[in-house]
This record gives structure tokens, C-alpha cells and sequence, in this order.
């Protein structure tokens, strides 16, 4: 029986968004040398979920992605990227066939897929009414999903991974201070690949995008390393495809 907490979303719905568009977000953090994938699980289920919501009908859809992602974690310093649209038939609406063919969540939805990547440090993550838990998972042993949400992270990874090569990633994910080790271990989780110091280090280099500061991470068994930031205004010019 569907309850009253779904009941009053649905109506909610039906007043303030644009019927058939949704909008789910991959959102990616990185700790601990493990890239991570923000999901949330259904109440009474054991299935888990991508953070995602509705184009209200007086919204674009960037600022649909970006409000929908801070009311599910609180991130506003976000790096959001478009990466594909999701229309296979029956692709929600099968989800909810035990209920009501007027709830809002049963009619076919074509969602618009955006990857996020952010400071997981700075994100502390709240269940909404549906769900009893929100929390970072390692993206190689994230639990079940539901609908085609595992088709939706799949394709995250492999844009985020393919973007790799023409785009600089980082800005994002790393605290402001970090050292090159760090820096190549995330590319590393990314891509799921040890890769050889030396030629990522030139690599990094080359791209002009980093700034040494005169400060080393202290603590560990081996020569403190240097640390470094992005160059805010180089690195938003990489970003834009010109001269990377």
C-alpha cells in the first residue's frame, strides 16, 4: 500500500515540475586513496540509489543538477558535468508497478545523467524521507542499485575516465594542499591502474596547471614531499579544452 509520504510527494510533483524529466547525479569523492560514489538506500529495501530529483518547471537544468545534489549533501563547491540521457522503456516506471498509474514516480521518466565530483571531506550526507541511509561507498563494491542506475554509474566512470586524457581532474576531489603522490594516486583510482611515476609527474608538469608552495607534508617514513595547489585560473582554462 503506497503511504502517505509518498502520496504527498506526488502530489507535490504534479504541481511544481516538468513531468517526464528527471535528473540523477553520480557524485564522486575521493579518500583515502579510494574513489567513492555517494548513494542513498531505500527505506525497507535493500536496494540503493543514485541522489537525483525533478526540473521544477521555472529551472534550467544545470541549476536543477546543482540544487538537487546540495539538497541531498550539502556540496556547493562542485565540478557537474552532463554526460549522457537514459530513455530505455520502462526504465522507472517498471520500479513502481504496484502503484497507482497517477503517482508522479511511475510515469516514464527520460533522466539526464551529470557527474559530480567533490571534497568528500566537506560533504556530510542526510537521508531524505525515502531513504534511511546516505553515505559514500568504494565505487568497486557498491551495493545493488535499482532501475538502470548501475548502467548510469558505469557511464560516469568510464566519461570520467575517457575525460582523463583532455581535461584536468582534481580541483574537486583534493584538498587544497596535496602532494604529487596524492595527486597521481587519484588518477590511479580513477583508472583502476598503477601508473609510472615519472611520466605522470612530466606529464603534470607539462600541463603548467600546479603551483609548489614552499611547504612539505610532514609525518611517514620517507622524505616529506612537496605540496602543491591548482592555479585556479589555469586550471579553469585547461578545463575549457584550451591549451591541454
Amino acid at each position: 500500500m503506497i503511504n502517505q509520504d509518498i502520496k504527498d510527494a506526488s502530489a507535490a510533483f504534479w504541481r511544481s515540475s516538468i513531468p517526464h524529466i528527471s535528473i540523477d547525479s553520480v557524485v564522486f569523492g575521493f579518500l583515502n586513496s579510494q574513489l567513492n560514489v555517494l548513494l542513498l538506500k531505500i527505506k525497507k529495501e535493500e536496494n540503493w540509489i543514485l541522489p537525483g530529483g525533478y526540473l521544477q518547471k521555472d529551472e534550467a537544468i544545470d541549476d536543477a543538477a546543482r540544487r538537487i545534489l546540495y539538497e541531498r549533501s550539502g556540496a556547493d563547491k562542485i565540478f557537474l558535468n552532463n554526460f549522457g540521457v537514459f530513455g530505455d522503456l520502462n526504465r522507472s516506471e517498471s520500479y513502481f508497478k504496484d502503484y497507482p498509474d497517477d503517482l508522479w514516480h511511475k510515469q516514464r521518466f527520460i533522466t539526464i545523467g551529470y557527474y559530480a565530483l567533490v571534497d568528500q571531506t566537506t560533504v556530510n550526507p542526510v537521508p531524505d524521507v525515502f531513504s534511511d541511509r546516505c553515505e559514500w561507498v568504494p565505487i568497486a563494491s557498491h551495493p545493488k542499485m535499482v532501475m538502470d542506475h548501475e548502467m548510469i554509474i558505469k557511464k560516469a566512470l568510464s566519461t570520467l575516465r575517457e575525460q582523463l586524457s583532455y581535461k584536468p581532474i582534481g580541483y574537486n576531489l583534493l584538498p587544497e594542499k596535496f602532494t604529487l603522490p596524492e595527486l597521481q594516486g587519484l588518477y590511479e583510482a580513477i583508472l583502476d591502474k598503477k601508473l609510472n611515476r615519472g611520466n605522470f609527474y612530466r606529464k603534470m608538469m607539462r600541463y603548467d596547471i600546479l603551483i609548489k608552495l614552499d611547504e612539505q607534508r610532514k609525518g611517514g617514513a620517507y622524505k616529506s614531499p612537496n605540496l602543491y595547489k591548482f592555479d585556479e585560473e589555469k586550471y579553469n582554462i585547461a578545463l575549457s579544452g584550451l591549451n591541454w
